[in-house]
């Protein structure tokens, strides 16, 4: 339960500074290309990657990692998420399950998100 409500708050944290940076680019850059969404998303891979070399040999409680990982960088974009587990499988060697997983992920995202909008047209 303690993990649960970790991630719970870290989710909390992760939504809100997702707004304010993505909010902030907007003002800055404008809105004619999704300059919020991609500064998101490179920040969030960037965190993440730093955060688990950095974290891979020092301890640090499961609660702690479930907020970060899961709840405030689930939140802030889970593109840093899918960017960590395409490069952990180019690193191990497994190229062809990494390019199929950006393949796969870009089709198939993509493909949903046009059916979603496509059946509420019609409902």
């Amino acid at each position: 339960m303690l993990q649960t409500l970790a991630i719970a708050a870290g989710g909390a944290v992760g939504a809100v500074f997702r707004y304010w940076v993505a909010t902030s680019v907007y003002t800055w850059l404008g809105r004619d290309f999704p300059w919020g969404t991609l500064a998101v998303n490179v920040l969030g891979s960037f965190i993440i990657g730093f955060l688990a070399q950095f974290l891979a040999e020092r301890t640090l409680a499961l609660e702690w990692r479930a907020a970060i990982f899961i709840g405030f960088l689930g939140a802030f974009t889970t593109f840093s998420t899918f960017s960590l587990e395409t490069l952990s499988l180019l690193q191990s060697g497994a190229t062809g399950r990494a390019f199929s997983n950006i393949a796969v992920s870009l089709l198939l995202c993509l493909f949903g998100t046009w059916l979603g909008m496509w059946l509420a047209k019609y409902c």
